[in-house]
């Protein structure tokens, strides 16, 4: 499987009218090829399953530096997955070589689930991530709220789960003062994510930070919270 190959296979599923619409959505003067995220997955899936690792890591690396959207998606996708045996350290590497030329939600969200996986396998990559939330680049502030929403997920984690959980938590309170829409969004999604398992620590995060959050984000927080 070459580049030439998977930008052949994106090509056959492209739609014009749906890649002015996409272009007119993101903002992000990219090319856009007009495929349906369906239609990536399935590509996707079937390069992951006949690929190996080695492979897999070129390839993406390569549709990454394409700058085409589909592209993209398709080179985080392809890194998207639980386990990378017999190491991930070339998937993680490459993941953390996107996070500065992130430059819109969707490639960067896209981005972020492949990495999700990634922290989750090796959860030391905190210390990492932690020196995203003093980057003037506001992607990356944001990716390092977006890469640990697992975090918010457990319902009964052990003290080590418990101790990542509050560490976010403070990355999140330096935030609040951020006028930024995607940062104040960003801290919304994981505390809206918390408060479905942890809606206790969601509370005092509120009352100790949420008068210095913008409406919109404190609302949205607090969206599953008891009234």
């Amino acid at each position: 499987m070459t580049l030439d190959d998977a930008l052949g296979q994106l090509r056959a599923k492209a739609d014009p009218a749906r890649a002015q619409q996409m272009a007119t959505y993101h903002k992000i003067d990219r090319p856009y090829l007009g495929v349906a995220n369906p239609d990536t997955d399935i590509l996707v899936r079937d390069w992951r399953q006949k690929l190996d690792l080695d492979t897999r890591l070129k390839l993406a690396e390569a549709l990454w530096q394409t700058n085409i959207f589909e592209a993209r998606v398709g080179a985080a996708k392809l890194l998207t997955q639980a386990r990378i045996k017999p190491s991930d350290s070339g998937a993680w590497r490459l993941i953390t070589s996107w996070v500065p030329e992130f430059d819109s939600w969707a490639i960067a969200d896209h981005a972020c689930m492949a990495g999700q996986r990634r922290v989750t396998a090796d959860p030391t990559r905190l210390d990492r991530i932690e020196t995203w939330t003093t980057s003037d680049h506001m992607w990356t502030r944001r990716a390092a709220l977006v890469i640990t929403l697992p975090w918010t997920r457990q319902n009964h984690p052990d003290a080590d789960e418990t101790a990542a959980r509050d560490r976010i938590l403070g990355w999140a309170a330096g935030y609040v003062t951020d006028p930024d829409w995607f940062i104040q969004k960003a801290v919304a999604w994981w505390l809206r994510d918390l408060s479905k398992h942890d809606p206790d620590r969601t509370s005092a995060f509120l009352a100790a930070h949420g008068a210095q959050m913008k409406p919109f984000a404190r609302k949205e927080a607090a969206r599953h919270l008891p009234a």
